[in-house]
């Protein structure tokens, strides 16, 4: 087996992270990898906030413990977003799960190819930090909250353009413990001869 699909296979999404310091030369590289991936048209309108402020991550965090704790909860919810809500209500929701990093990821609002561009910045970032043997996690919840005022006012000012819309985030930091590998198989795969 070669050394990516090696990557690929043991990739996994990390919730427990410690206090150690992601060197900043690996964090270099991870983003490194974000900014190589394909684009439709070649376009390159991605866009990296790379939030390593505590502070900023914090006030981030109680902003959408807020905004979920606020919203209806109805049966037709996609059950990430009821777990979420209800979390929230509890008081006890971080949803980048306190990683020292959290790269927002954002696009052109209205360009269609916005979600596939910024997935395979995601992805890219997720593999090198795996090849690095750091955690990453793929984070939804800001792309779910992309409208709301509570958080479009708090990350405008950082750097978010009016234009833009949050595709995703993600949490990258330093395993806490081992992680445990829940088994996998892969995705159905049918060829057409």
């Amino acid at each position: 087996m070669n050394a990516m699909l090696e990557t690929i296979m043991n990739r996994r999404s990390v919730r427990k992270y410690n206090f150690d310091e992601v060197p900043e030369e690996q964090l270099m590289d991870i983003l490194e990898a974000g900014r190589w991936a394909p684009t439709g048209g070649n376009c390159q309108t991605v866009h990296f906030m790379v939030i390593t402020d505590e502070k900023v991550r914090s006030e981030l965090r109680a902003r959408v413990q807020s905004a979920f704790a606020r919203m209806e909860l109805t049966e037709d919810l996609y059950a990430s977003i009821k777990n979420s809500i209800r979390a929230s209500r509890l008081g006890t929701y971080a949803f980048d799960y306190k990683a020292p990093i959290l790269v927002v990821v954002s696009n052109r609002r209205g360009y269609p190819n916005a979600m596939a561009d910024s997935a395979c910045a995601l992805q890219n970032m997720m593999l090198e930090a795996t090849s690095l043997g750091i955690g990453t996690c793929w984070i939804n919840q800001l792309h779910w909250l992309d409208e709301h005022p509570m958080i479009r006012e708090y990350l405008e000012p950082l750097g978010l353009g009016t234009d833009e819309t949050i595709c995703g985030a993600l949490a990258i930091g330093c395993y806490d413990g081992v992680q445990a590998a829940k088994p996998r198989t892969g995705m159905k795969v049918d060829f057409i001869r």
